[in-house]
């Protein structure tokens, strides 16, 4: 009996997790919309072509992805990238870059 709630319970946490991730990513896709990303960058066939975001995920961590957001200048000067005009830091509360994040973690190829 135990373990049928053991399971069950598992089995409801890692549901709810799915489902926060989405709601995360769903919202990190209106952050980027809200900050205006697509100027500079794109997603499918969506905004600048100069900066396509497509399969991000798959190439960096979720710290990396962050440290691009945060600390752009930086990471720019680690992955010797030239970019014209250098990408900016941008500062979001934490609740929106978490979810900025979690949305370009879906952007896998």
């Amino acid at each position: 009996m135990l373990r049928i709630a053991y399971t069950t319970l598992a089995l409801a946490l890692w549901f709810l997790s799915g489902t926060a991730s989405a709601q995360d990513a769903a919202k990190g896709k209106q952050v980027y919309t809200d900050n205006k990303c697509a100027v500079c960058h794109s997603v499918g066939n969506d905004g600048n072509k100069k900066g396509p975001l497509d399969g991000v995920a798959s190439k960096m961590s979720e710290a990396d992805l962050r440290a691009w957001i945060t600390a752009a200048p930086d990471m720019a000067v680690k992955a010797k990238a030239d970019r014209k005009p250098p990408m900016k830091a941008y500062t979001l509360a934490k609740e929106d870059l978490d979810a900025l994040v979690a949305y370009m973690q879906t952007l896998k190829k």
